[in-house]
């Protein structure tokens, strides 16, 4: 007996199994109104993943001003202090010498003094490197500043320009305060690491976000240094463009051979932040007035 089946030409056949066959077979398919119920859980349980990193990136910036603020205000009483109180000791021992002392005596006395004076020199660029600056009058004239007495300690020629967004005078402390930092850190990368001539900070904005760039003529940075997360810098950078629903880039130009080596190198910093997240953020800390 011919058991065939004849399917006319211009019909038209479905595999897919109906609902009844798959469920009869162990298949439950999800209807389109229960696949579109997952996805839409699945993406609120997302944002509230993104949402909760951003708010441990805050916690971890707000700790870590914490701990600059508690070492600033510790060099500035106690260790700047003692360093005060040991250079005039020593100019007082040093007008109390009698006539005809051994000239190594004064000798010693003079370098002692000046290793003081190195000492308490560094002490204030720690504390000065560890304070914020004052924000209150905006991050452009904070940005300003810091880049000139950076050009005057370094003597890296250092160039500042900026987006003229009136936005920049709305963002409240928390949100300036992790701008400057960002730029700050970079900087500092750049006259320790860099081996530089000069560097550049660059504030862009656009309707979404704003981007710090810091970028340098040094000898670039490798691949490895800038996926570290070891480190205290680059990991407080992140932490502080994830807070406000941002990303750190590190692009390093570094010259492969002789035949590029009269082409440009260096290192860009991009760091940006979002609008959105910044004008609504709270200050997590205020910074330590040190007279």
């Amino acid at each position: 007996m011919d058991t065939s089946i004849v399917v006319p030409i211009n019909a038209t056949t479905s595999f897919a199994p109906s609902s009844e066959t798959s469920r009869a077979h162990g298949f439950d398919p999800l209807t389109h109104a229960e696949l579109l119920a997952a996805r839409l859980a699945a993406e609120r349980e997302a944002e509230q993943l993104r949402k909760r990193l951003r708010e441990l990136a805050a916690e971890l910036t707000a700790v870590q001003e914490e701990a600059r603020a508690y070492l600033a205000q510790e060099l500035h009483d106690s260790v700047g202090a003692e360093l005060t109180a040991a250079r005039f000791a020593l100019a007082n021992a040093e007008n109390r010498l009698p006539a005809g002392t051994d000239p190594q005596c004064a000798a010693a006395i003079a370098v002692a003094q000046q290793s003081l004076d190195a000492a308490s020199d560094a002490s204030r660029r720690i504390v000065e490197h560890l304070h914020a600056r004052p924000l209150e009058a905006g991050i452009v004239s904070a940005l300003s500043q810091w880049t000139e007495g950076f050009a005057a300690r370094t003597r890296l020629k250092t160039s500042f320009i900026c987006a003229a967004d009136v936005r920049l005078t709305q963002l409240p402390y928390g949100a300036a305060l992790a701008i400057f930092r960002v730029a700050q850190e970079a900087l500092s990368n750049v006259a320790k690491h860099a081996g530089a001539s000069c560097a550049g900070v660059h504030i862009e904005t656009d309707r979404r976000h704003l981007t710090l760039i810091v970028e340098d003529d040094g000898r670039g940075i490798g691949r490895r240094a800038r996926k570290d997360t070891s480190g205290f810098g680059l990991a407080g950078m992140r932490a502080r463009c994830d807070a406000h629903g941002g990303k750190l880039h590190i692009v390093s130009r570094k010259p492969r051979g002789k035949q590029q080596a009269v082409q440009a190198s260096g290192t860009i910093v991009r760091a940006r932040f979002a609008w959105q997240s910044m004008l609504a953020a709270d200050a997590p800390c205020r910074s330590v007035s040190l007279s």
